[in-house]
């Protein structure tokens, strides 16, 4: 299973700006233009609790197209649940990826949070990181990744200037 981890952050690495958890808001339309392409070739897409429900006023559910949602308490969205579409799970990274093995997925998009960032990258689960860069700099905001001690080898595989103002795109392969 090839998963790809897909993020728009700070200059100083930050996913959020401040306590507020809405990107729209600050990120460029040629970043938000990228990250919606990415949402639109997967099949898959998982998320965290939070950025779901910061997602949520954007998320349009279509047959084919699941959005799996990682929280601890599953049971709290059974009213939102949409089977195939949009489902709630208290399963590790790894119990993900095999369940999504076996019903025949190929490839995910791992849309964050840090906490759940870190969850995938701690398994060694994630093979590729496509990272906007915007030339802002927030001091405070959610993290890339949760706290926690990490040691892994990225490889740069290409960067594209994709506005003005310098918004980067830079994708990475996991190095082995």
């Amino acid at each position: 299973m090839k998963v790809i981890l897909g993020m728009v952050m700070s200059v100083d690495g930050k996913t959020t700006r401040h306590n507020a958890p809405d990107i729209y808001h600050w990120s460029s339309k040629e970043d938000q233009k990228h990250f919606f392409s990415l949402v639109e070739k997967h099949d898959v897409i998982v998320m965290g609790r939070r950025t779901y429900e910061a997602s949520r006023p954007v998320i349009r559910l279509t047959p084919g197209k699941l959005r799996l949602i990682m929280t601890r308490s599953p049971e709290e969205f059974k009213k939102e649940a949409v089977p195939g579409q949009l489902e709630f799970t208290a399963a590790s990274p790894g119990e993900i990826i095999s369940g999504l093995s076996q019903k025949g997925y190929s490839e995910i998009l791992l849309a964050g949070g840090g906490e759940i960032n870190t969850l995938f990258l701690k398994e060694n689960l994630v093979n590729e990181l496509y990272l906007t860069i915007e030339p802002k700099v927030f001091g405070l905001g959610n993290p890339l990744v949760a706290a926690e001690a990490l040691d892994i080898n990225l490889s740069l595989e290409s960067v594209e200037k994709l506005n003005i103002e310098g918004t980067l795109l830079l994708k990475y392969s996991v190095a082995s």
